[in-house]
């Protein structure tokens, strides 16, 4: 398993490429970490009720009825510069 530090950075404007419309990859962003949720039924084409992929969600969680335990089980694949 890799450690944080040898994921690679990607600006918000790759992550933003990520959003299901413009890439087959849907990745979203939180703390600093990125996440893949392509393969996860609640972000089809990018979007998880009002929530919009190839964005970082960590201002937004606040408002989620959820916590950040939710993204434990998506795998890391870079970190946000």
């Amino acid at each position: 398993m890799r450690s944080m530090d040898d994921l690679p950075f990607y600006t918000k404007s790759q992550l933003a490429l990520r959003n299901g419309q413009d890439r087959e990859e849907i990745w979203v962003a939180y703390e600093g970490s990125i996440y893949e949720v392509t393969h996860s039924r609640l972000w089809r084409n990018g979007k998880h009720y009002e929530h919009w992929a190839g964005q970082d969600l960590t201002e937004e969680l606040s408002e989620a009825p959820h916590s950040k335990s939710v993204f434990i089980k998506f795998k890391v694949v870079g970190r946000l510069k």
